[in-house]
């Protein structure tokens, strides 16, 4: 076995269906007093519901987080936080939600406490996205992680089964790059495999019955186990791809997660043939690239970039911000190849 060095990330979980009749307790177990609550404006009532839940402890609601956090909405978040004194923040949601979290303790270290509503898996990863003049730049600091997760499956019952789709392939994409990363560990690989795995298995029963607790449970534990690999190594080219798509064109991020990711997959596989078979054990088939793409097509999920709301015309400037600071990938990301992995999720073609 090679050499390897595995970072711990300092998280607690609070994972079951019930859990969110913990939070007071999480909050005091913080030593916070009043929490400022994040949401986007769909789910306001939500937030709303959640603040009268915890009551005094509750400074305010902040329902303004959109995709891809642009500073300008960071900014107003904190300023909201710094003027009703709040002492921690509450994000429930999605990746949009967690990220504004992320901005506001980017600044100030207020600590966050995660009620994830989907599988995005970033509430795990000390990782922020901030969006200005068009281009989403990422990061890592352990300021931004939030200190508590609070995993409850009955809370991410109202996904709606197209939702629930992309966004348990946009986890599945941060663990099977983690299975390739240039600092891929036997432990977060075991982590990833189980992670594809539950979610694999997960995703078709939350298709069949939405309301199906255990289906959802399962790809819960899921998103929680491919965030915190995506938290522990590094990003390659598909988070290149999508980051460079989704804050350039304000693409929808699970949608073009699950477009882009068979065609990453593709790009890798004989760069990288062990991690793509670790994938494709987990996901039951012979092809990762493959059973991903089926996954998303079989069970109604957007295929191409075309239907996303990405212009032919606007590859080329894709392209040339995908080559520019590229990150590490197992296969050298060339001009050509990736020309051609852009057109081919544009077109919503099955990798080969």
């Amino acid at each position: 076995m090679k050499p390897f060095v595995y970072q711990g990330l300092p998280s607690r979980v609070v994972f079951g269906v019930g859990s969110l009749d913990q939070l007071d307790r999480e909050i005091e177990l913080l030593g916070a007093k009043r929490a400022l609550v994040l949401a986007t404006p769909q789910q306001r009532a939500q937030a709303e519901q959640l603040a009268a839940r915890i009551g005094p402890r509750a400074a305010g609601v902040y329902a303004q987080a959109v995709m891809h956090v642009p500073v300008e909405t960071a900014r107003a978040a904190r300023d909201v936080a710094a003027q009703l004194g709040a002492d921690c923040a509450i994000a429930i949601g999605g990746g949009s939600t967690t990220g504004l979290g992320k901005a506001i303790a980017l600044e100030t270290a207020l600590p966050i406490i995660a009620i994830p509503t989907t599988y995005a898996g970033s509430e795990m990863t000390p990782i922020y996205g901030l969006t200005e003049g068009g281009v989403k730049k990422t990061g890592r600091d352990l300021r931004v992680l939030p200190k508590t997760v609070v995993y409850d499956p009955s809370l991410t019952v109202s996904l709606p089964p197209a939702l629930s789709l992309t966004s348990g392939i946009n986890a599945i994409a941060h663990a099977a790059e983690g299975l390739y990363a240039q600092d891929a560990n036997p432990i977060t690989s075991l982590m990833a495999e189980e992670g594809i795995r539950a979610l694999g298995d997960g995703l078709p029963g939350v298709i069949r019955k939405p309301d199906d607790l255990d289906a959802r449970a399962a790809c819960l534990y899921g998103a929680w186990l491919c965030g915190a690999v995506l938290g522990s190594v590094g990003m390659s080219l598909h988070h290149k791809l999508c980051h460079t798509l989704g804050g350039t064109f304000n693409l929808p991020h699970a949608e073009t997660h699950t477009i882009v990711l068979p065609h990453a997959l593709a790009y890798n596989r004989d760069a990288a043939p062990q991690a793509t078979q670790r994938i494709a054990r987990a996901l039951h088939a012979d092809d990762a690239a493959q059973a991903v793409f089926d996954l998303a097509r079989d069970h109604g999920a957007p295929t191409a970039l075309k239907d996303i709301g990405l212009k032919e015309a606007d590859i080329d400037v894709a392209l040339e911000l995908a080559l520019t600071s590229p990150y590490w990938n197992p296969r050298p990301v060339e001009r050509e190849p990736l020309r051609a992995l852009l057109h081919d999720a544009f077109e919503g073609r099955r990798p080969g």
